[in-house]
């Protein structure tokens, strides 16, 4: 449903020039308006958030993939994805779909699966998904057809990681849980193993075989990132590749490399709220205090991002403006959505309205289409 022209009154807002107490905000046809004639909607008790953007998510996985096997309605995948990423404020989220060795729900074939069903019903949502094509950098042989592919599905961007446990590898020894990855992949062990190790053979031929893909995927318009940086030198490799965003890295020199090169740094919200990395690796929080971070994304859970920026602002390490904007401005920002990220009038009518009280969520509106309501919220704007 699109909410055609309201005035929300009596709540908290988040403007660009910070927190307004009791203030108002206009929305006309799905876009943030400068008041109006529109219907008046009490909001006291509420505070009106623009909507979360999630410049990285994967949780989407246990929706499309339930179970082992169960994947024949994909597309009602998504639209569960919608539901939950509505629940938790995502106005616009970006789905990170693998295209892997690993196999299974990351191997090639079911990476075309999942934008097949994105592409299905995508247009049908409030939310807007975009889709994110994360790829193995040592599938030597998928590299010839990757340009077309990423055509062929619509992808706008793609995002190189490494997963291959090299130092295992190096030593010609199995890595951990080999049997249960081959087998979840549909590969006998010993020809998994074997994979692996030639991959790893080939490692000296990746660097020339990425430049040149990177140079064909530049004539694409792609955003171009790299996964889980962890030295000065790999971020400036990246960046000559022309991959300006340095997603997760995991020491802060990366994250510094990152900040002085220009390029924007996307960190995990669920490292704020756990306190820290559940890998060992920098502590966002830290990073975050030492102004290394541009946004905060889901990673692997949608309700994150929330309430990183929330715990963020309560203990105060940032204002709520600037732990907000990890969320909202600074990923509309990387990912060039210059529509939105903040409540400028003119832009779209992205909002998450927070009960004050507990900080739930009670309602989400996606370009001015009512995407989540629950509550005594309702019967203020049905009322």
């Amino acid at each position: 449903m699109t909410l055609q022209e309201l005035r929300l009154q009596g709540g908290d807002v988040l403007t660009p020039a910070g927190l307004e107490r009791n203030g108002e905000i206009g929305l006309a046809q799905g876009w943030i308006s400068a008041g109006g004639s529109g219907r008046a909607v009490d909001m006291s008790g509420y505070l009106l958030l623009p909507g979360i953007i999630d410049a990285h998510g994967d949780g989407f996985e246990r929706h499309l993939a339930p179970r082992r096997g169960a994947m024949k309605q994909m597309a009602e995948g998504v639209v569960a994805t919608e539901a939950e990423l509505a629940a938790n404020g995502i106005t616009t989220a970006v789905l990170a779909q693998f295209h892997s060795w690993e196999g299974g729900l990351r191997s090639p074939d079911y990476a075309g699966q999942v934008f097949a069903a994105l592409a299905e019903v995508r247009g049908d949502l409030a939310t807007d998904l975009i889709p994110q094509l994360r790829f193995e950098t040592h599938m030597l042989d998928d590299y010839a057809a990757l340009p077309q592919k990423i055509a062929d599905w619509a992808v706008p961007y793609i995002v190189f990681n490494d997963h291959l446990p090299h130092d295992r590898l190096a030593q010609g020894k199995k890595p951990p849980r080999l049997t249960g990855q081959a087998l979840k992949a549909g590969r006998n062990p010993d020809r998994h193993f074997e994979m692996l190790l030639e991959m790893h053979r080939r490692s000296g031929e990746v660097p020339a075989a990425l430049e040149a893909l990177c140079t064909q995927l530049h004539h694409l318009d792609l955003r171009i990132g790299s996964h889980d940086d962890q030295t000065a030198q790999d971020r400036a490799t990246w960046r000559a590749r022309g991959a300006l965003i340095s997603e997760f890295p995991e020491t802060q020199e990366a994250a510094e490399a990152a900040r002085a090169g220009g390029d924007h740094i996307i960190l995990g919200a669920p490292n704020v709220v756990r306190g820290g990395s559940h890998k060992g690796n920098a502590s966002a929080l830290d990073l975050i205090a030492m102004g290394l971070c541009d946004a905060l994304a889901s990673d692997y859970h949608y309700p994150s991002p929330r309430r990183a920026a929330l715990m963020l602002a309560r203990a105060g390490l940032l204002d709520l403006g600037a732990a907000w904007g990890l969320v909202s401005s600074g990923p509309a920002q990387l990912l060039g959505l210059s529509d939105r990220g903040d409540f400028s009038v003119g832009k779209r009518a992205d909002m998450v309205i927070l009960d004050r009280a507990s900080e739930r969520v009670a309602a989400t509106l996606s370009g001015g289409r009512l995407s989540y309501m629950s509550g005594e919220i309702a019967t203020r704007f049905i009322g």
